[in-house]
């Protein structure tokens, strides 16, 4: 049985935009808690003013990578990359992690999210929040979007891009498309089996964080972008439903009318709305049923990563 623990070699994967200097602490944090065992494989996306430089990996004596990208791609393909380049060059990896470089996916509890890996069971451990310092906005969209992931494709998520991944975790993931989009709701999709752990988030080390309200929202309907056509299916399995129970009121209203029940001018103004969401909601439902088929016949080849790439900087072992 393989051993899962970062008492072996294990990767660490990271995006990096503009945030040295809290790359640099979490680079010490790591060779503090395992030594020269984490192998990091930093994608600084497309960073201008603080490019991640490989000399702060060296300096904490730890082995990775640095890949600097042509440009921005944000920080979703960012760990898409980074994850391809693991299952491309890094196979004999134990096990591999991804992580944010902001010190709020905390290296100390490295340790503890891969613990459930040792179960035969399991291709991934996802960290979910046992405690965490958001704003009352951010707290209620969160609550609205996991309500409305929730509803629109059957399934619940609750966990982020912190989250560990066995071997054949990680050649899976590279290998779907939808990693590019949303990494979480592509882990989601994969059906590997996925167990979770309960882990404290830690304070960012340095800066401020990068996403505001526009760019949450934006990544909240790319996770929803995954699940594309189970979305479109239920959409229009609610349009017709609403279609047909506006026909079915449609011939009480006629029934009504024809009882002489119907004050005047009601009757009219009742049937023609109802006319007019039948319609609505028929042309949806029609709409729906071609962008699934749009959807499934859709290209599954994954992303060439290798053209998104400018430099790949390897820190010298000393």
């Amino acid at each position: 049985m393989s051993s899962y623990t970062p008492d072996q070699p294990f990767a660490v994967v990271m995006p990096v935009y503009e945030d040295r200097e809290a790359s640099t602490r979490l680079f010490q944090t790591l060779n503090a808690q395992y030594g020269d065992r984490p192998y990091v494989v930093v994608v600084d996306d497309g960073s201008v003013r603080q490019p991640v430089q490989i000399e702060a990996i060296e300096a904490a004596g730890l082995k990775g990578v640095v890949i600097s990208l042509k440009r921005n791609v944000g920080h979703q393909r960012a760990i898409a990359l980074g994850l391809s380049y693991v299952a491309d060059k890094l196979p004999d990896m134990s096990f591999t992690v991804v992580m944010d470089s902001d010190g709020e996916d905390t290296p100390e509890s490295i340790r503890e999210l891969v613990a459930p890996l040792q179960s035969p069971d399991v291709d991934v451990v996802v960290a979910q929040r046992k405690s965490r310092i958001e704003t009352w906005r951010f707290k209620a969209f969160y609550v609205v979007y996991k309500a409305l992931f929730q509803l629109l494709t059957g399934r619940k998520i609750s966990f982020g891009n912190y989250m560990a991944l066995k071997p054949n975790a990680v050649k899976r993931l590279a290998a779907m498309q939808e990693l590019w989009t949303h990494v979480a709701g592509c882990t989601l999709t994969s059906k590997m089996r996925i167990a979770s752990q309960l882990i404290d988030r830690g304070p960012r080390y340095a800066g401020q964080s990068k996403m505001n309200f526009v760019g949450l929202a934006l990544h909240g309907f790319k996770a929803l972008m995954v699940f594309a056509e189970d979305v479109l299916v239920r959409v229009g399995i609610a349009c017709a439903l609403i279609a047909a129970l506006s026909v079915l009121v449609s011939f009480l209203a006629i029934t009504l009318k024809l009882m002489g029940f119907a004050t005047p001018g009601w009757f009219s103004v009742a049937l023609g709305i109802l006319m007019l969401v039948f319609m609505q909601t028929g042309a949806l439902t029609l709409m729906t049923l071609m962008l699934t088929g749009i959807v499934r016949s859709g290209t599954t080849n994954p992303v060439d990563y290798l053209a998104l790439i400018d430099t790949v900087t390897h820190a010298e072992q000393t």
